[in-house]
């Protein structure tokens, strides 16, 4: 497996830091610090708006009307589900005939809230893995505080409890696959030299049932400097339609991997067990050997790559974001031919893909509109086009049970807009159904057995709105960058806005690590901005209501690899450019003013809204910085920084320090600067990017005198600053409250 680049020798000179003594999360000291901040900000924002908005956002997330969604697991549909009653959640199962009905009956599985009652521990659902194909176990993660750890516990599905002696993991960032029903391939923290300079896990063992996880023989690993490795696998799946299959990935850096895999009854023994010495397995894993920037998915017949930068295979260049196919047989035996199936133009990026057994469903973006492909990979990967999706909307597709013969090629599609509740259908391809299928035929006729045109779905279930969105509408402008490039942005205002600039209106956006905003559904932003009305109390007219705009800036993967990698290290600023360009454009269309438009981010999008207060003040009346990386001279020595350095550069590095001090908002502030008003929020127990940031940040700011900063730290919810509803509306329904008072003085 490939190495990183050694690092230099020479390091950047740290810049004084006053508030390094922050950096201690859980200090006596710092908490202290941490309850006086709380309390000022919830003192000033804590009102009779907030308690709306709080309480109307819960009732939202925990409403029982909202769709159930599922996972086919043998007979069973499996769910995990929060509400009023559970808020740390139940997980679940009711049979097709009873989720079909109109209120089905759950079997339920484990209650996580009664669970943290006896274990005096405030579990946090983190998912769970069930064995096929008898589907009687599973491997349940839980977090002890919402955080990224999590222990990794062995539950019988039968019995309703967890196996006495069964596989039990320790809290860590562990990684697993089921391999047969006593053994699994476990990636986790088993002392220093298990874990990478990012905090996750470098080794890989097959640690069996009863086998204490330090005896079990590492059967791969990867450099100290890469970021992790990670195992999948694919097993208990029917004979004719798959071998057993273990994966393991060496997550060089976050865009950089090689990917192996073992065909695992390769490696077993006559009574077909698996081999218990490391040796076995170092030398049967098959490596992909393809350029480390082409991301591998290795399925039943084939392999597929997707490239971030054009890939020369010699016969072929598999464009960047394109997909390219060859034989699983043939890299197996070490030769590989890609073909290309899809290419992405100037206006069309393939954003994901879902296989059934036998149909290729490609999840395409076309300037941020929604578009489904359907491939068969035997009529030579011919293509058809899913219909009927609206404009304006997202939908997403994936597989029922592709294990399950009755099941092979029926799908779940979830469609939802900016205004549009979520409705969840089923459907197949690929022509009439099996006869065995347990589930009713989606359209209730049959099918022209000839093609995937007869891809017929029915509703099976429809959330109802849970924010009053008549009277609004959704469009899709343009703004240009300062390097003359158009970023797409979405707006979602009252129909027939008046353009004089007098309308409240929130900027959100992310523009890192390729991830994609597109149009969905969010009672949070509805009930907690769209809803939202002026009075005839403040400078602004009475009646205007928040508008909600979504910009698509580089750094996402809304156009593919091209849009994120020109966004990345010394282009970082390009990022910036956009977010101020689509502010501005809103300004110059009349849409809003400085003082009537907010930002806010959350993460890399925390990163993107702390350099538009330092670096566009004038553009913004208010910032919400949620759970941020803010000080970028040292976020690789903080929390799982170290593993971002492909995304921003090496601080330490000299020549990529000079660039990133120009987006390191902890250092561009200055004395004399009019700031707006900025609430940073994070949590205690995020152990991704950690709190440090937003504290020294706001320690800063207060220290230099600069009015209106506010922090505000939950101490439970991991990176996503809450771990079950009821913290989930307190901390937005704060940043909403933050910005509607800040901008409209109400």
């Amino acid at each position: 497996m490939n190495s990183a680049s050694p690092e230099s020798s020479v390091q950047s000179p740290e810049p004084d830091d006053e508030n390094l003594w922050l950096e201690a999360i859980d200090g006596d000291e710092q908490l202290a610090w941490v309850r006086d901040q709380n309390a000022a900000t919830l003192e000033h924002f804590r009102d009779g708006l907030f308690d709306q908005m709080s309480d109307e956002i819960l009732t939202a997330l925990d409403s029982d009307d909202r769709i159930p969604m599922v996972t086919k697991r043998g007979d069973h549909y499996v769910n995990f589900w929060r509400d009023k009653d559970h808020p740390k959640g139940i997980w679940r199962r009711t049979t097709w005939d009873s989720y079909a009905s109109e209120d089905p009956e759950w079997d339920v599985l484990l209650d996580v809230d009664e669970l943290a009652r006896t274990e005096d521990t405030p579990w946090v659902w983190a998912g769970a893995s069930v064995l096929r194909p008898d589907h009687t176990r599973a491997l349940v993660s839980l977090s002890p505080d919402g955080g990224d750890a999590h222990r990794v516990r062995e539950f019988d599905l039968v019995t309703k409890t967890f196996v006495a002696d069964g596989f039990d993991i320790p809290a860590a960032k562990t990684r697993f696959a089921w391999l047969d029903a006593d053994t699994i391939l476990v990636a986790t923290d088993t002392g220093p030299d298990s874990l990478t300079t990012s905090s996750y896990p470098r080794q890989a063992r097959a640690l069996r049932r009863g086998q204490a996880i330090a005896e079990a023989p590492i059967v791969a690993e990867v450099p100290r400097d890469h970021v992790a490795i990670f195992v999948g696998s694919d097993v208990g799946a029917p004979q004719q339609r798959t071998r057993d299959r273990a994966v393991v990935i060496d997550a060089i850096d976050f865009f950089n991997s090689t990917a192996s895999f073992i065909d695992l009854d390769d490696i077993r023994a006559d009574g077909g067990s698996l081999p218990a010495t490391a040796s076995a397995w170092e030398d049967a894993w098959i490596s992909v050997d393809v350029p480390t920037d082409v991301s591998v998915g290795v399925d039943d017949d084939h392999v597929l790559f997707r490239p971030q930068t054009a890939w020369d295979a010699g016969d072929v260049v598999v464009p960047a974001g394109g997909l390219a196919v060859a034989p699983t047989a043939e890299v197996k035996a070490g030769t590989i031919r890609p073909r290309v199936i899809f290419a992405p133009d100037d206006h069309t990026a393939l954003g994901s893909w879902a296989k059934t057994r036998d149909f290729l469903v490609l999840e395409l973006l076309r300037d941020v509109q929604s578009e489904l492909l359907v491939l068969d990979p035997a009529a030579d990967f011919a293509s058809t086009p899913l219909p009927g999706v609206p404009a304006n909307h997202m939908v997403s597709l994936s597989p029922v049970d592709p294990d399950d013969d009755a099941t092979a090629n029926d799908f779940w599609l979830v469609s939802t807009g900016f205004l549009t509740p979520s409705t969840l259908s089923y459907g197949s391809l690929g022509g009439a159904r099996d006869a065995a299928s347990t589930n009713p035929d989606p359209a209730g006729t049959d099918r022209d057995a000839a093609g995937t045109d007869g891809a017929d779905t029915a509703v099976i279930k429809s959330s109802p709105a849970l924010f009053p969105a008549t009277g609004f509408s959704v469009e899709q402008h343009f703004a240009t960058s300062a390097d003359g490039t158009r970023i797409p942005y979405f707006q979602i205002a009252e129909e027939g806005l008046t353009l004089d600039g007098a309308n409240p209106t929130l900027l959100d956006g992310y523009g890192g690590f390729e991830v994609s905003r597109t149009p969905v559904y969010s009672p949070i932003v509805g009930l907690g901005w769209l809803s939202r009305e002026t009075t005839g109390d403040s400078s602004l007219p009475a009646g205007r209501k928040g508008v909600y705009v979504l910009a698509n800036i580089r750094g996402g993967g809304e156009y593919g690899p091209v849009w994120h990698t020109s966004a990345m290290r010394e282009n970082r600023m390009r990022a910036y450019e956009d977010f101020s360009a689509v502010a501005r454009d809103l300004i110059d269309r009349g849409v809003t003013r400085p003082a009537n438009l907010g930002c806010a981010g959350g993460s890399n999008g925390g990163l993107l809204v702390g350099n538009m207060l330092t670096q566009y003040p004038e553009l913004f009346g208010a910032v919400s910085c949620g759970v941020p990386l803010l000080d970028m001279r040292r976020y690789t020595k903080l929390s799982a920084g170290y593993s971002w350095k492909a995304e921003y550069g090496d601080p330490d590095v000299p020549e990529d320090w000079e660039f990133i001090r120009t987006f390191s908002p902890y250092h561009l502030l200055a004395a004399d600067v009019d700031y707006p008003p900025v609430l940073f929020w994070t949590a205690t127990s995020d152990d991704r990017v950690g709190p440090v940031q937003a504290r020294k940040m706001a320690a800063r700011m207060q220290a230099m005198d600069i009015p209106d900063v506010w922090f505000f730290e939950d101490t439970e919810g991991g990176h996503a600053a809450a771990s079950d509803n009821k913290q989930a509306a307190f901390v937005r329904a704060l940043s909403y409250r933050f910005l509607w008072r800040s901008l409209t003085g109400q």
